[in-house]
């Protein structure tokens, strides 16, 4: 079996975003996509050992920002390779606490949604949650939106231990 076949299957890349009981985390995720178009609905697969999981299940809430191609490394980096547990991952980011008490990071976005959790799919190492959007906008219409494969090809990004597209070599 050709484990590189995998790279074949295009993804996005976003900032998965929550909070609960005066905590709050973000996260990067190759994972979401579209499920319905009426109502609008969202899945977004996460890792049961991140922290940005833990709050969502909390809140029933998460917000997701579609990342331009420019966001730097570093940001990428902070979201996506340190835990929410042991640091402020807000901290140098521009974000707003939505009306729904969600904080949208606004840094490098090309669009931002809010979506209320009404279904999740236990996948084992991860959990799929199934979220109605509540409130979407265009923050930056001039960019592009960064692809997985723009990150890999052109950024030279890795792929974090607890993404559901990480292959142990």
């Amino acid at each position: 079996m050709d484990i590189n076949a995998l790279k074949k299957i295009q993804y996005g890349m976003y900032i998965i975003s929550s909070a609960a009981e005066g905590k709050m985390s973000a996260q990067i995720a190759n994972t979401v996509f579209q499920m319905t178009a009426d109502p609008v609905q969202f899945a977004v697969s996460i890792s049961k050992q991140n922290f940005t999981y833990e709050l969502m299940e909390k809140s029933g809430k998460f917000a997701v920002t579609a990342i331009s191609e420019d966001a730097t490394f570093e940001f990428i980096g902070k979201l996506g390779f340190k835990s929410g547990r042991n640091i402020n991952k807000f901290e140098k980011v521009k974000y707003e606490i939505s009306a729904a008490g969600i904080p949208v990071v606004s840094d490098f976005a090309t669009a931002v949604y809010e979506a209320e959790i009404t279904n999740k799919l236990d996948m084992d190492t991860h959990v799929l949650f199934i979220g109605k959007v509540t409130d979407m906008k265009i923050i930056d219409d001039s960019k592009n939106t960064m692809t997985y494969d723009y990150y890999h090809k052109v950024k030279g990004g890795l792929t974090a231990k607890n993404a559901p597209t990480y292959v142990k070599r």
